[in-house]
């Protein structure tokens, strides 16, 4: 049994090396893992979580990378299977920090992760996770919606099933189609996150205590909305808890929503009390906000912990990170 299952997006991040510069003029690149849900996975692993991700690749070389990275960052990739005719994804990006960060998609018309079907998931090892965790974007298309809907299915309102708003205008026709998918699946989900755009989609205001309520209103038990230089907001029907956040000097924003992801899935699992859960989170994304990579920047417990002032007495071990790509 994982503690933590996500499903969704994988790709490789093709990022520069040269910060502060157009595309069109960078000469060196670094190659990491990629894809939220995944880089979620890498975070509870790096944490001491058993870990793992259901999604496709292509049967390209990357696909092989990918298979590589898991494994090395400790991540079960036993649920990864290719997908004839489609590469594995790249993703590039601009580093403006400290809150530009402009993103390159090459997954169109369709991704491999797209593909997804219903009838091929492990619904015993969906229902079987400690917390199972979706994003907005594997709604976006056929199969994966409905392989999605299967998976809620099967969970059946379980704590934890977590959906992580996650929205990427860029794979979706228009807003409110994005806003009929995710009204679908959150009565089936018990946690809800996202950051003010994603929370505008999803229920139409930006207000972070109102759209809480109404994320609430649709059947999560708690609603994290990130708030950004602001911090984070969450609520469940009996406690709100704001937190400020953790001051760092931002390298790339991009894969800091899922280091907070994966410190998240920790604090739920022990059962940690709301603002304590959302410290350490605040602490994790901002670690990795200070550092170029995703998946290769996550934090391991103890620098987490020590970020965010709160180290309890039973520390749990990290999964290391592969040599030569930890920054």
């Amino acid at each position: 049994m994982l503690d933590v299952l996500t499903i969704g997006r994988i790709g490789v991040d093709i990022y520069p090396l040269q910060v502060a510069t157009p595309l069109a003029d960078v000469e060196t690149f670094g190659r990491f893992l990629g894809g939220s849900p995944t880089n979620v996975a890498v975070a509870a692993a790096r944490l001491g979580l058993r870990s793992g991700v259901i999604t496709r690749t292509g049967t390209d070389a990357f696909a092989g990378y990918v298979h590589k990275a898991l494994r090395e960052y400790g991540v079960d990739d036993s649920h990864v299977h290719p997908v004839d005719g489609l590469p594995t994804p790249v993703t590039f990006c601009e580093i403006f920090p400290p809150d530009h960060f402009p993103l390159w998609f090459y997954r169109t018309p369709t991704a491999p992760d797209l593909q997804i079907r219903a009838e091929e998931l492990d619904l015993a090892a969906i229902v079987a996770a400690r917390i199972f965790w979706l994003t907005g974007t594997g709604l976006c298309q056929q199969p994966s919606r409905d392989a999605h809907a299967a998976a809620l299915a099967a969970r059946a309102g379980r704590a934890h099933t977590v959906l992580d708003l996650d929205h990427r205008p860029m794979f979706w026709p228009d807003a409110r189609a994005a806003t009929a998918a995710v009204a679908e699946a959150l009565p089936g989900v018990t946690v809800a996150v996202g950051n003010l755009d994603e929370v505008e989609i999803a229920v139409g205001t930006r207000d972070p205590e109102r759209a809480a309520d109404l994320l609430l209103e649709r059947g999560p038990g708690l609603a994290v909305v990130k708030l950004g230089p602001e911090g984070v907001l969450a609520r469940t029907a009996t406690e709100c808890v704001r937190v400020p956040p953790v001051p760092v000097e931002v390298v790339n924003g991009l894969g800091a929503g899922d280091a907070f992801g994966g410190a998240l899935c920790l604090g739920l699992l022990r059962d940690w009390p709301l603002e304590r859960t959302l410290r350490f989170a605040n602490a994790a994304g901002a670690i990795v906000a200070s550092r170029l990579a995703c998946s290769a920047a996550m934090p391991d417990y103890a620098e987490t912990a020590a970020l965010a002032r709160d180290v309890p007495p039973d520390p749990v071990p990290a999964t290391p990170a592969p040599g030569g790509e930890d920054r």
